[in-house]
C-alpha cells in the first residue's frame, strides 16, 4: 500500500526532499539558540563588555532569522509537495475508475467512490504533509533537545527520564482509545454522501411525494452519527492538553526548585542561571515534540484507514481486459450471435439473469425485444458491447468473439441509448459531439432532425449553444431522450441499441424516429427494447423474453399466431388504445 501511494509523489519528489532539508536546518538552529542564550546570560552575569553582548546578540538574531527562513521555505515546499501528491492521488483514482467495468463499479457504491476521492484523499494529504514536515521535525527536536539538556544541565536533565515515559504512556493510551471511533467514521461518511446524492438526484420525486421531512430526518440521522463518533473521539483526544500541561509544569517546577538550590548552594560552580534558563527551554521543546508526535500518531492512524480505502480502488483489477495479444482492431459488420449464453451478475448469485440464449442476427436487421420487467432484456444487450462478460457461452459481433476485440474498437462500433441516458454539463452541441467529436454543424442538425429534436433546439434562444445543466435538468425527459438518440446517430455505429429510449415520446414521434433510422443508417443493426408493441411491430425480427430466456422469435404476424405472451400484450395495448379513443 505504501509503495503504491508513494508512487503518487512523482514530479513532487524535489519539493518533498527540500522540505526535509529545511526542517533539519530549522531543528538544528532551534537546538543551538537556547545554548547561546544561556551563554549570553552567564556572560552578562560575569560582567562582559557591551561589544561582546552585541556580538552574541547579533549571532542570535541571525540564527533566529535563519530558523524563520528555514521554517517558511519548508512550509512553501511542503504545501507544494502535499498538494501535488493529493492531485496525483485523485488523478490515479479517477483514471482507475474509468477503467472499471460495471462489475467493478457495482462493488463500490458511487457515494463511497466520491468519499474516497475527497475526504479520504484530504486525510492522506494531511498525513503526507505531517510526515515530511512535523514527523521529521519533532523527533529531531526531541533528540537534539535531550542531548543539549544533558550538555547544559548534566544530571538535572534526568527529570526527563521520568517525565517522558509517563507522557508517552499517557498519549499512547489516549490514541488507543480514540482510534476505534475515528475508524468507524469513514463508512458513515459513505452513508451521508449516499443520502445527499440520492436526495439531489431524485429531488423531483422527493417533492412530488412531499417527503422532504423524511429526507431531512434521514440526513440528520447520518449526520448525527458522524458527529457522535467524532465527539467521542475528540473528547478522548482532548485529554492530550491537560496531560501535556501537567508534564510541562511538573518539569518546570522540578528544574526551578532543584536548579535554584544548586545555584545558591554551589554558587554557580556546577550550574548557573543561564543553564537553568536553557533547561526550561529544552524541557518545553522536548515536551512539545512529544505532543506533536502524539498528534501525528492520531492523524496517521486516521489516515491509515483512508489510505486502505484508496488502495482498495487503486489495486482493484478491472474485470474486463483487452486480449493479451493481437486484439482485433476492426469490427467487420453488425452481425450478432449468442451461442448458449448464460449470465449472472455475481459468482455468488444463485439465479442466472440469462439462461441458454441462442440468437443469430444478420447485419443491418432491425430487431425488437419485448418482455416484462426483470426478464433480462437490458442484460442481453449489455453483453454485446462487453459491458459484462458472459458467464457461459460466447457472444460474437461481426463473427468475432467480443473477448477478442480491443475494447475501445468494439465499443466505438456500438451505440447505446438508455431509458435514463445522461446529458452532461455544457452546450447542446458539446453533448452531441460525444457521438462524433469532429462533427460539423450541418451533421449535428441532420442528426437532430432524424431524432425529431431539431425544432426544439432551434426554438431555444441560443440554439445549439444552449447550456445544459448538470444531468440535463433543464430539458424534459422526452427532449433528453431525443438528444441522446441524435448523439448516438452521429456515431454512425455498426450496432445501435435503444433500451426503451423512446418511452417519453409520443407514438407519432416514435414512428418518425424509427423511419429516420431506416433512411440514415440502413446498414446498421438496430436493437429496440420497448414496452409498446407499436415500436417494434415493423421489425425484421421480434424477441419475446421471459425469465431470462428467449421464449419466442419471429415477425409480428408470426408471433401473433405462435406466442401467447406477445398476442396478449398486443391485444391489451390495442384494447387500451381503443378504449382511450372511445372515451
Amino acid at each position: 500500500m505504501l509503495k503504491r501511494l508513494s508512487a503518487c509523489i512523482r514530479e513532487y519528489k524535489t519539493p518533498a526532499l527540500m522540505t526535509l532539508l529545511f526542517i533539519v536546518g530549522e531543528a538544528v538552529i532551534e537546538a543551538i539558540i537556547p545554548f547561546l542564550t544561556a551563554r549570553l546570560v552567564n556572560e552578562i552575569k560575569g560582567g562582559i563588555d557591551m561589544n561582546e553582548v552585541l556580538r552574541l546578540g547579533a549571532v542570535l538574531i541571525v540564527l533566529a532569522i535563519c530558523s524563520l527562513a528555514c521554517g517558511g521555505l519548508a512550509g512553501f515546499t511542503c504545501a507544494r509537495a502535499s498538494n501535488g501528491f493529493a492531485k496525483n492521488v485523485r488523478h490515479d483514482l479517477f483514471h482507475k475508475v474509468q477503467e472499471f467495468s460495471f462489475e467493478n463499479i457495482d462493488k463500490f457504491s458511487s457515494s463511497s467512490l466520491v468519499t474516497r476521492m475527497t475526504t479520504d484523499v484530504n486525510n492522506v494529504e494531511m498525513a503526507f504533509m505531517m510526515l515530511i514536515r512535523i514527523a521529521v521535525r519533532s523527533p529531531l527536536m526531541l533528540i537534539f533537545s535531550i542531548i543539549m539538556a544533558y550538555v547544559m544541565g548534566g544530571m538535572l536533565a534526568t527529570s526527563f527520564v521520568v517525565i517522558i515515559p509517563v507522557l508517552v504512556f499517557g498519549l499512547a493510551m489516549i490514541a488507543k482509545k480514540a482510534m476505534p471511533a475515528f475508524r468507524a467514521v469513514f463508512k458513515k461518511y459513505d452513508r451521508l454522501n449516499e443520502s445527499v446524492e440520492e436526495n439531489v438526484r431524485a429531488m423531483r420525486v422527493v417533492k412530488g411525494f412531499s417527503r422532504e421531512e423524511y429526507e431531512k430526518k434521514k440526513f440528520g440521522k447520518a449526520s448525527d452519527d458522524i458527529r457522535d463518533d467524532f465527539t467521542r473521539a475528540e473528547r478522548i483526544v482532548a485529554l492530550n492538553s491537560p496531560l501535556m500541561q501537567l508534564c510541562i509544569y511538573a518539569n518546570m517546577v522540578f528544574v526551578l526548585m532543584v536548579g535554584s538550590r544548586l545555584v545558591i548552594t554551589l554558587r554557580g560552580t556546577l550550574i548557573d542561571v543561564g543553564q537553568i534558563s536553557a533547561m526550561l527551554t529544552y524541557g518545553m521543546q522536548i515536551l512539545m515534540s512529544l505532543m506533536m508526535l502524539s498528534m501525528i500518531y492520531v492523524m496517521l492512524t486516521m489516515s491509515a484507514e483512508s489510505a486502505k480505502r484508496i488502495y482498495e480502488v487503486l489495486s482493484e483489477e478491472p474485470a474486463l481486459h483487452d486480449p493479451a495479444s493481437n486484439p482485433v482492431e476492426q469490427v467487420k459488420n453488425g452481425s450478432i450471435d449468442f451461442e448458449q449464453v448464460s449470465f449472472k451478475y455475481s459468482a455468488k448469485a444463485e439465479k442466472y439473469a440469462l439462461s441458454g440464449v441462442d440468437l443469430h442476427i444478420r447485419s443491418g436487421m432491425t430487431v425488437g425485444i419485448l418482455g416484462g420487467t426483470g426478464t433480462g432484456k437490458t442484460t442481453l444487450v449489455q453483453l454485446i458491447p462487453r459491458l459484462y462478460d458472459a458467464t457461459e457461452g460466447t457472444v460474437r459481433v461481426g463473427g468475432v468473439d467480443v473477448r477478442d476485440y480491443n475494447l475501445k474498437t468494439l465499443r466505438d462500433a456500438v451505440a447505446m441509448v438508455l431509458q435514463k441516458n445522461e446529458l452532461f454539463s455544457g452546450t447542446i452541441a458539446e453533448n452531441l459531439r460525444w457521438g462524433a467529436s469532429d462533427a460539423s454543424e450541418e451533421e449535428l442538425e441532420a442528426a437532430c432532425r432524424l431524432a425529431q429534436v431539431d425544432d426544439f433546439v432551434r426554438s431555444l434562444p441560443d440554439g445549439y449553444q444552449t447550456k445544459i445543466e448538470q444531468g440535463g435538468t433543464n430539458v424534459s425527459g422526452g427532449q433528453k431522450q431525443r438528444l441522446c438518440i441524435a448523439r448516438a446517430l452521429l456515431k454512425k455505429p455498426k450496432i445501435l441499441i435503444l433500451d426503451d429510449s423512446t418511452s417519453a415520446v409520443d407514438t407519432r414521434t416514435d414512428a418518425l424516429i424509427r423511419e429516420g433510422f431506416f433512411n440514415y443508417i440502413p446498414e446498421t443493426t438496430k436493437l429496440i427494447i420497448a414496452q409498446r408493441v407499436a415500436s417494434v411491430k415493423d421489425a425484421d425480427m421480434i424477441l419475446v423474453m421471459d425469465g431470462g430466456r428467449i421464449v419466442a422469435t419471429g415477425t409480428h404476424d408470426e408471433l401473433m399466431v405462435y406466442s401467447p405472451i406477445y398476442r396478449e400484450t398486443y391485444e391489451q395495448q390495442t384494447k387500451g388504445g381503443e378504449d382511450h379513443a372511445e372515451s
